[in-house]
């Protein structure tokens, strides 16, 4: 009795909060988080470096997993509590544990939205290029390097990207984020149909498509375990305050589990049509040349556009590419943008577009640094990495694990598995919930385990990532 007393209290305290209309705009506002550069950039060349095939098995099984544990817990704290992340861990306690917990999911969001808001800006640049039918000159070996060392060029298209998320923001959570969801990810999913069906019809990618596709033992290395452990998180948009946020804005009508696996079922399969538009491309251009396949986060914006430089609907083609790669980065940015606006009007008490206009302050002040990290600031250098760099080591490497930890402590040792179960229950029979309550009371920890202690391994050069 006094668990669903405390239960209802928690609802009570949300009742004038956002919502999204309904359950369709929930999916896919939280697939268009989910779905985003982590799919589209990330994904391919994480799998082209650590062994195709097996990475993505290794991939699919930790996502069906570990990451289905994780969204299900971020998303029923987050319904429960009606809260963003700070407020989701205030609600269970007010010590420094519980503010660590919350703010660091908080924070996270509002660092990658910066140099994601960069790479965002690289996009609209190379799509406005293909605009512009600059397609060979996109191709030649230092147009990138020049471009990102630009400081003045490489500043006005971040702007500009940062600048679409902001007004998106403004409009809130029914009228701007979901409205914009809803004609992006039909949008994106067609593009990207499109595209990864061209690619894979070119002479010489088909080798490329069993690369991808077809699992093969002698590729598997421990690294691809944590680079598949590392892309889960950036993927599906866990530990990163996102879900939190979103299952604050949730209905009780909405099924909890279900929408997990839709959310799960369409990010990754964006992330292999990601996989099928870039591998097999890579294939058809230098018959898989190792060094190419390794090419590492230089493929999208060096290695691609020869591909499409060598093709007879080379610049089409780079024109449906970069648009799929900016619907899906405007997306992710929105959401992750948003998590910090929902901070700030629950933290600070400040109305909605006070809070966007200081989360646009935010982004502007630290993607500026990221951006010119390349040009004038190129002197500033954090554990030898730019300062893009560095934001994302520091976000993805080390705090994200760490803020996942404190929600699978949050989860086992306070909330209770059996208070989650009973939230996930409200509109639904909770299916999974033996697979939920041994990843987040066993196993969810020693694999948040294995990835921070990896990470900061691979700094100190005592691995090789």
């Amino acid at each position: 009795m006094n668990e669903n007393k405390n239960t209802g209290s928690l609802r009570d305290s949300h009742s004038s909060r956002s919502s999204f209309s309904g359950k369709l705009g929930y999916v896919l506002t939280v697939a268009g988080a989910s779905v985003g550069l982590g799919n589209i950039w990330r994904f391919p060349y994480l799998a082209a470096k650590y062994g195709g095939g097996i990475f993505l098995l290794v991939y699919l099984i930790l996502m069906l997993t570990f990451g289905y544990a994780l969204i299900v817990s971020e998303t029923a704290l987050g319904r429960m509590t009606g809260k963003s992340p700070v407020g989701a861990f205030e609600a269970f306690g007010k010590n420094a544990a519980f503010r660590f917990g919350g703010w660091i999911n908080a924070v996270i969001p509002m660092l990658i939205v910066p140099y994601y808001s960069v790479i965002g800006g690289w996009v609209t640049k190379y799509l406005f290029e293909y605009f512009c039918g600059n397609t060979v000159l996109l191709s030649s070996d230092d147009y990138f390097t020049g471009f990102i060392t630009d400081g003045f060029s490489a500043e006005f298209w971040f702007l500009l990207f940062c600048l679409a998320v902001v007004l998106v923001l403004f409009a809130g959570v029914k009228q701007g984020i979901e409205r914009v969801s809803k004609v992006m990810m039909p949008l994106l999913v067609l593009l990207a149909i499109f595209v990864a069906g061209y690619s894979m019809t070119r002479p010489g990618a088909f080798e490329g498509v069993k690369y991808f596709l077809i699992p093969k033992v002698e590729d598997f290395s421990w690294m691809t375990v944590v680079a598949a452990m590392g892309q889960m998180f950036y993927s599906l948009s866990i530990a990163m305050g996102i879900l939190y946020t979103y299952g604050s804005y949730m209905k009780k009508d909405v099924d909890i589990e279900k929408s997990t696996i839709q959310v799960e079922v369409f990010d990754t399969a964006i992330a292999m049509l990601a996989g099928l538009m870039i591998i097999p491309a890579v294939f058809a251009f230098s018959g898989g040349a190792p060094d190419t396949l390794k090419a590492g986060p230089s493929l999208m914006f060096i290695t691609i556009p020869k591909v499409f430089a060598s093709m007879g609907f080379g610049t089409g083609a780079g024109i449906m590419f970069f648009l799929l790669v900016l619907l899906a980065a405007l997306t992710s940015a929105i959401s992750l943008a948003e998590s910090g606006v929902s901070t700030f009007e629950d933290q600070f008490g400040l109305e909605r577009r006070k809070a966007a206009l200081l989360m646009g302050a935010v982004i502007v002040l630290f993607g500026s640094a990221a951006a010119l990290g390349f040009g004038i600031l190129d002197f500033v250098s954090l554990f030898s990495m730019s300062i893009l760099d560095f934001f994302d080591f520091l976000t993805n490497s080390l705090m994200m694990p760490l803020a996942a930890l404190a929600t699978c402590l949050l989860v086992s040792r306070v909330v209770g598995l059996d208070r989650i179960a009973q939230e996930v229950g409200q509109s639904s029979a909770f299916k999974r919930r033996k697979i939920y309550e041994l990843f987040m009371r066993y196993l969810a920890p020693v694999c948040i385990l294995i990835i921070l202690l990896s990470s900061i391994a691979s700094v100190f050069g005592w691995i090789s990532m």
